[in-house]
């Protein structure tokens, strides 16, 4: 237990740039104790074990067991076919390019918190969107939100046979969480699927890897599975759908209780979210009866939207281009980028820099073959 303990006290005080002092100080321990422990000459208490596993945000289990490679687990799953293993594989090479280019251009990502306690779905998202800054304004963009608070989200075309709507990995060892998005949902699922995940970063993440079912997304079905997913799909419904905008909108610029269909849709744009997840956070928030959810419910939503506002929303018609294949989060480029010129500034070998240059390119090429043939 000693030398593992050791190994990773120390590399979790480094990561964080804290002398043992500061640690001592923070959890409460002498610097001289912390010294001993990362020397692997004192083996920890109980208390200092819970301790040290609080501060760190670490299962205690973290600093006594050694951790399985969470794409090993993956390939492991008899459960999973071929033609699903070939995809994550792909994922794997994508997420390992990510951390090189990260190491190459010294711009590792800071994870967000891992929250504890007995926070509330609805807590959650409000805490979180206090957080980064958000309020409680509609998110504009999901998947970039994902990946400026340290979540790399990688969108590729999973088989239809997988029932897969998105999976987590953790590397601990890197500190780094990736997640995969199935490129081939359509996009409002795509945004729920993402929040999803994001609720299991923030708190799951140690659990990982974490396998969606398409049926999380479904207010419905999610009843069926885990406390793990019922409250993952209640933060995300919650994070993009913040309860008291819903209200303050209501109240300020509808001014009804009763709302009418055209109401509905302009609340669905204006956050960004399907007309389904609106119509369904309406009705749990009591500003729909039965009768009216179902009505509304079985009308032609695009069809409507058009009528009612001359074309769906811009954030759709985007998508439509964007649905299937290998979408890279924008960081990725930006990195790659970098990583090429500080290849040029140091004068790589001009074949090398070629092939980092078409690595995305290549992956992209494979991803459109395999959703060609499906």
């Amino acid at each position: 237990m000693n030398e593992l303990f050791s190994a990773r006290l120390k590399k979790l005080r480094e990561d964080m740039g804290l002398t043992q002092e500061e640690m001592g100080a923070a959890v409460g321990l002498s610097s001289e104790y912390i010294s001993l422990l990362e020397a692997g000459k004192r083996t920890p208490s109980i208390i200092a074990l819970s301790r040290i596993s609080r501060f760190f945000q670490k299962n205690v289990s973290y600093f006594l067991e050694v951790q399985t490679d969470p794409f090993e687990i993956l390939m492991s799953d008899e459960k999973l076919t071929p033609a699903t293993k070939e995809v994550l594989t792909e994922f794997r090479s994508c997420c390992e390019r990510y951390l090189e280019l990260e190491k190459i251009t010294g711009r590792p990502a800071n994870p967000g918190p891992l929250y504890t306690g007995s926070l509330s779905p609805e807590n959650l998202a409000v805490e979180e969107r206090r957080r980064i800054g958000l309020g409680n304004e509609p998110i504009r963009d999901i998947f970039r939100l994902c990946e400026i608070n340290g979540f790399h989200l990688i969108r590729m075309a999973l088989p239809e046979e997988s029932k897969i709507s998105g999976l987590l990995v953790f590397l601990e060892e890197k500190n780094a969480a990736f997640g995969l998005i199935n490129s081939t949902l359509p996009f409002d699922q795509q945004l729920v699927a993402a929040a999803h995940l994001y609720g299991h970063y923030l708190k799951d993440r140690n659990e990982s890897p974490i396998i969606d079912n398409l049926d999380v997304l479904v207010d419905e079905y999610v009843t069926l599975y885990s406390p793990r997913e019922q409250f993952a799909q209640a933060f995300a419904s919650k994070f993009l759908i913040p309860p008291s905008k819903v209200r303050e909108l209501i109240d300020r610029d509808i001014r009804s209780r009763r709302l009418s269909y055209a109401d509905v849709l302009f609340l669905k744009r204006y956050f960004g979210v399907s007309t389904v997840a609106m119509l369904r956070t309406l009705r749990l928030m009591s500003y729909l009866s039965r009768s009216q959810f179902e009505a509304y419910f079985k009308f032609d939503h695009q069809k409507e939207e058009e009528a009612i506002f001359g074309a769906i929303s811009t954030e759709e018609r985007g998508a439509a281009v964007e649905q299937g294949g290998l979408i890279l989060p924008e960081r990725f480029y930006l990195l790659k980028k970098e990583a090429e010129l500080l290849a040029e500034a140091v004068g790589d070998e001009p074949e090398e820099k070629d092939k980092d240059q078409n690595t995305a390119d290549e992956m992209h090429d494979n991803q459109q073959e395999e959703t060609e043939k499906s």
